[in-house]
């Protein structure tokens, strides 16, 4: 199963449906999601809340030969489904520049990095789960977007959910920076079953459709 993550920018056009296909991913886990997209052959759910007007937190996509069943929002910026016997969590957690307004709660991006993650795990299931996003911290090296209490916090709840992000090593568009979106999956599959399910992750240049590659 190919998934693919990959943050808008609250942008769609037929450029960027075509840039998503030519990815062949089965599932899409996009943040910052126009209220108008429409991609061709896939089912799609969005969160409940809006980030801007015209514009969703998240989404969860699935190509149209494999159901989809949406779950209630386990944060107002997290879209959540189930596709096949998989969970599939698309999350758009706080950076530092955020603010303190909803859906954030706390006055530094850690108090709301920490705040987002106990709902989130009260609410995510610990096995079949594939979570992913714009999660505003690279898990190694130089922190630019989030805080390093907050990384370590992310960390900690890949551990709790055990899942480990093959995404942690891929470059930001900054130079000596790594990236901010993320996939997770079981780690259980990454020390078993890797050899056998060849899990491996990629970046995408999204130059020119969004701020962010996919």
């Amino acid at each position: 199963m190919g998934v693919g993550t990959w943050n808008l920018d609250g942008k769609w056009n037929p450029a960027h449906q075509a840039f998503m296909k030519a990815q062949n991913c089965d599932v899409w886990l996009l943040t910052e999601v126009p209220d108008k997209i429409q991609f061709d052959g896939y089912t799609t759910h969005l969160t409940q809340d809006s980030m801007l007007e015209d514009k969703r937190w998240a989404g969860v996509f699935s190509v149209a030969s494999l159901p989809l069943d949406p779950l209630r929002d386990p944060h107002p910026a997290s879209a959540a489904a189930v596709v096949g016997n998989t969970t599939f969590v698309s999350s758009v957690l706080p950076w530092r520049a955020c603010g303190s307004e909803q859906p954030w709660v706390g006055s530094t991006t850690a108090e709301k990095t920490r705040s987002t993650l106990d709902a989130l795990l009260e609410h995510l299931p610990r096995q079949d789960l594939v979570w992913g996003g714009d999660w505003n911290h690279s898990l190694t090296g130089t922190e630019t977007a989030g805080s390093n209490d907050g990384r370590d916090m992310i960390l900690a709840a890949l551990e709790e959910l055990q899942l480990w992000a093959p995404t942690t090593e891929l470059e930001h568009r900054l130079k000596g920076v790594k990236s901010i979106d993320h996939l997770a999956v079981s780690q259980q599959l990454s020390q078993a079953q890797l050899m056998a399910t060849q899990v491996t992750a990629a970046l995408h240049d999204g130059t020119g459709l969004s701020d962010h590659d996919a």
